[in-house]
């Protein structure tokens, strides 16, 4: 199937014409306006190189929240309060250690300068959230993505000490479960949110979900 490339034209080919790797588009920018409208299309962004790549893969990680898993070795943390977890409190702190983080396997980053501030405008405006922990008064981890309607977004997360992110993203899928959040979108498989509860549906689930969550 063709790329698709955008323009300043406020729109996004159907879904279903995406590559078999879930790449649909590329070009366009990272106004609020687009951002919005391809997260309630089941649409998201990612960099290679210096050009935007949209991306909507079939079939889509997610994580019910009533799926949560939590495993034996991260429950004594838990229960001892072992970090301070906060929401929102550390918002461009979070995208930059995101954007910082060595991860194994990787030799870069697709939160380029422009995703960082388009992001911390989308927290401006109440569209992106963080969740962070903290330790001894220093920032341990965290995790940013996008909410609307009952749906949540999930873009990244980081962690400078053992079993921080985990711990951020356990309390988080807790915290807004009880907000009435009924998807978390991870995009793509991690064995790591795998573990956690996250499994595989198809897109046209994922899109038929979308469509029902978020309130137009």
């Amino acid at each position: 199937m063709p790329l698709f490339a955008l323009d300043k034209e406020l729109v996004f080919p159907p879904v279903h014409l995406a590559e078999p790797d879930g790449l649909l588009a590329m070009g366009g920018d990272l106004s609020p306006e687009r951002l919005l409208l391809a997260y309630t299309s089941g649409i998201f962004p990612w960099y290679e190189g210096d050009h935007i790549l949209w991306w909507c893969p079939d079939p889509r990680f997610v994580l019910f929240p009533d799926e949560l898993k939590i495993s034996k070795s991260i429950r004594p943390l838990l229960n001892r309060n072992e970090f301070e977890f906060t929401i929102n409190q550390a918002f461009p702190k979070v995208i930059h250690h995101c954007k910082k983080i060595i991860r194994p396997g990787q030799s870069g980053t697709w939160i380029t300068d422009e995703v960082e501030n388009a992001y911390i405008r989308m927290h401006e405006l109440g569209y992106a959230h963080s969740a962070e922990v903290w330790k001894d008064g220093e920032l341990a981890g965290g995790l940013y993505g996008i909410r609307l309607g009952k749906v949540f977004f999930g873009e990244s997360m980081f962690s400078l000490q053992s079993n921080a992110s985990r711990y951020a993203f356990i309390k988080y899928v807790q915290h807004i479960k009880k907000e009435g959040i009924q998807l978390i979108d991870c995009q793509i498989y991690t064995e790591y949110l795998e573990s956690m509860g996250a499994t595989m549906i198809l897109r046209k689930d994922f899109t038929r979900l979308l469509n029902e969550l978020i309130q137009p």
